[in-house]
């Protein structure tokens, strides 16, 4: 089965075509990076106007890579929510007007679900039967979670950040450090050759709780990064001076440290406390260099085998949709009827 799936959720538009779900056979993206980097993030306005320029290109595009016809495509996905309202409505109206005039099924994808799926699209990913109950670490610019799969499509969320994403915590720090956007890749290539101990900046929830918890997770599975990039502000205004050479890396450094090891530790906890044959990481913070040797020691240390999507997957992209969409199909979970988007869209069980 072949599936075009579509995904324009906040400032990436991006179409491909994948067959059952795992063979990818195009993957085309228009990166809105340059567009909104002078505003130090995205701008829906600016996302949604240039969904609507690029969008017919990108998915002509797709469908040319995979040397497939829109006739040769069996069905089309596309990202739902959650993401910005204006850029969902994008992609949305234009994988319902396709699958109208193609006669073809529409598969509506949570955008976190394509992430999730990433991991097994990869050559030499194993089977889904190898893999469950799963351990999902999700990191992606706007949610970090925990998540436990006891199958395709059966999500229990552990835990998740109480207020900033992994992501946002490494944009602001990019920002406050004068970095550029996006801070993940910047704040990476700034850190390289740094002192990641030459600062101590808080994880997060590490401390003894001395108030009421009003959250329905485990405290224990929770992420906090508000009080990380609090810290990283307070000392950049403590200094006399703008932090250059040495010393900007080994604050970036460390910054990254304390993202990659609150996220590490948790997952680590978890694992501790839920039998599981596997664990994964995905979203486009799995791209760090750091949080990927973190988690791959712990693998080492507990002998569970860790899931990585590759490169290309991991920021956002329609293969993913597509692959996900696959999965709804083979399990015939592709009754809800699409009425609108959804930018709130929570991860629930199929």
């Amino acid at each position: 089965m072949k599936i075009l799936g579509l995904e324009s959720s906040c400032d990436e538009t991006a179409a491909a075509v994948v067959e059952d779900g795992r063979k990818v056979l195009s993957n085309a993206i228009y990166s809105q990076i340059a567009k909104h980097r002078p505003y130090g993030g995205v701008v829906p306005e600016i996302a949604s106007r240039n969904h609507v320029v690029k969008l017919p290109g990108i998915i002509e595009e797709a469908l040319k890579s995979a040397g497939e016809t829109y006739d040769s495509i069996d069905a089309i996905a596309v990202t739902y929510g959650p993401g910005l309202a204006s850029s969902l409505l994008i992609g949305y109206s234009a994988a319902k007007t396709l699958a109208l005039r193609l006669n073809k099924p529409l598969i509506g994808v949570n955008h976190h679900e394509g992430h999730l799926h990433s991991v097994f699209m990869k050559e030499g990913a194993p089977e889904e039967g190898d893999v469950f109950p799963l351990l999902g670490l999700l990191v992606s610019g706007g949610d970090s979670s925990l998540i436990l799969m006891k199958g395709p499509g059966q999500y229990e969320i552990l835990g998740r950040t109480i207020d900033d994403a992994a992501g946002e915590a490494l944009d602001k720090a990019a920002a406050i450090l004068n970095l550029g956007y996006p801070g993940g890749p910047v704040i990476q290539k700034t850190a390289e050759g740094g002192n990641s101990d030459a600062i101590r900046f808080p994880r997060g929830l590490d401390n003894v709780d001395r108030g009421k918890w009003i959250y329905k997770y485990d405290r224990d599975l929770c992420f906090s990064f508000s009080g990380l990039k609090t810290s990283l502000l307070t000392h950049v205004k403590n200094l006399d001076h703008e932090p250059e050479g040495d010393e900007l890396r080994d604050i970036a450094a460390s910054y990254q440290e304390a993202v990659a090891d609150a996220l590490a530790s948790r997952v680590e906890r978890a694992l501790e406390r839920f039998e599981v044959k596997s664990f994964s990481c995905a979203g486009g913070v799995s791209l760090n260099k750091v949080l990927r040797e973190k988690l791959t020691a712990l693998s080492e240390k507990t002998g569970i085998p860790l899931l990585l999507c590759p490169p290309s997957l991991c920021t956002d992209n329609a293969a993913m949709i597509a692959g996900a969409a696959y999965e709804k199909i083979r399990l015939g979970k592709t009754g809800e009827k699409l009425q609108d988007v959804n930018p709130n869209l929570r991860l629930t069980d199929w």
